[in-house]
């Protein structure tokens, strides 16, 4: 790259902004892993868009509001929401099941839990479905929506740095240039946070659905059922999630830690099969 084309005040403007939005941004200490990260807003924050996603979802969908299916769901997130302990104390919980032939499920910062029916054929019991909605509170409680949201902004400010510092370099080089570092950005930077926080939603909602009084090895087959359903990945490094193969794997790891708190637990009393 020729220097002459380079022009470094926006290089340096760039930096410092980045610099100022990542150390003037809250530190959160993850109470489960003890993970330190960065977020993007307040819990306050967080918590108003997620109740704003969370209407606009109900508007735009068909609710269920009665019936075994949405009773069982409701039962299974409240067991789970006293199982999150501090991290979910001030989570406002509502649980919603909308009707749809999605594999879908979701919790919005805040604790507003929301289930496609679609997902209900595949989880087949309560325990399977305690692996879902754990692993989606525990995004919620690990505040991973605000990292990235602080991740995204920090690669945005980069990009947009380099992309004013080279404005005097030939269009098809320049283009050159900004399409190679987009492209490391997002395979280098941007997917492997998300899988880091897909792992850790993984770890931390096995640990919560064990202490629901859910068996955690239950996880296991649901996800080789998901492994079933879902047909061909895209491979790892092109994903923002890990395979199923790997989940599968990592939450083995995990199962020791997990199987102590199921032992130390009530156990819940849940049918066989929905």
């Amino acid at each position: 790259m020729e220097r002459r084309h380079i022009k470094w005040l926006p290089l340096l403007l760039a930096g410092l902004f980045f610099a100022y939005q990542y150390f003037s941004s809250e530190k959160f200490v993850n109470p489960e892993t003890g993970r330190k990260s960065h977020v993007a807003m307040s819990t306050r924050e967080e918590a108003l868009l997620g109740l704003q996603s969370y209407q606009q979802v109900l508007a735009q969908s068909e609710s269920i509001d009665s019936g075994p299916e949405l009773e069982m769901i409701k039962r299974v997130a409240s067991r789970l929401a006293s199982a999150t302990g501090k991290a979910g104390a001030d989570f406002d919980w509502q649980v919603s099941l909308i009707r749809s032939s999605q594999i879908n499920a979701f919790c919005l910062p805040g604790g507003k839990v929301v289930v496609y029916t679609g997902i209900l054929p595949i989880t087949q019991n309560e325990p399977a479905l305690a692996t879902v909605l754990g692993h989606e509170m525990a995004h919620a409680t690990s505040r991973h929506g605000s990292q990235r949201v602080l991740e995204q902004n920090l690669a945005q400010t980069a990009l947009t740095g380099v992309a004013m510092s080279l404005s005097d370099m030939d269009y098809d080089k320049q283009r050159a240039v900004m399409g190679a570092l987009g492209a490391g950005t997002q395979f280098g930077l941007l997917m492997p946070f998300s899988r880091k926080h897909e792992s850790e939603a993984d770890a931390i909602g096995l640990l919560y659905m064990a202490r629901a009084g859910y068996d955690p090895r239950e996880s296991i087959r649901f996800w080789q059922r998901m492994e079933n359903a879902g047909g061909a990945q895209p491979p790892e490094f092109l994903s923002s999630h890990p395979s199923h193969g790997t989940r599968i794997q990592q939450l083995e790891a995990e199962m020791p830690k997990a199987s102590e708190e199921y032992n130390k637990s009530p156990h819940a009393d849940v049918p066989t099969s929905l």
